[in-house]
């Protein structure tokens, strides 16, 4: 077997990608259910798992931070965002506009990710030619 870190910054986007992904629909829930009186909006929590597992190793290279993630351990939680605090009378805490908002920088985050996944690609081709 082959021990690389060729792979380690692609393994992060892919997480990274994945999050984004779950949180689009996440989103898509929090819009759907913008009118259903109780209903708290919900979102993921990964940026900052990541920024805190980047974080534990201080004094280290990005590359070396990058090899020491344990990838198991970076995953995307679902949590319910601001549970009793409601500014509508039905109870529902889903604003449309700002979860329209949301949707589309996800989306952003989202394609950018997987630009960065493709220029990765690209270079590792590039290295093997």
């Amino acid at each position: 077997m082959i021990n690389t870190s060729a792979y380690d910054y692609i393994n992060v986007l892919q997480k990274t990608a994945d999050a984004a992904w779950i949180r689009n629909d996440v989103i898509a829930n929090n819009i759907s259910n913008a009118t259903t009186p109780g209903y708290k909006r919900q979102d993921i929590a990964f940026e900052n798992e990541l920024s805190k597992a980047l974080r534990h190793s201080r004094y280290k290279s990005m590359d070396a931070k990058v090899a020491d993630l344990k990838m198991n351990r970076l995953k995307p939680r679902t949590y319910t965002d601001s549970a009793n605090y409601s500014y509508r009378l039905d109870g529902n805490n889903v604003d449309i506009e700002t979860e329209n908002v949301t949707l589309a920088s996800n989306q952003l985050k989202y394609n950018g990710l997987i630009d960065c996944l493709n220029q990765e690609f690209k270079n590792l081709q590039l290295v093997m030619k």
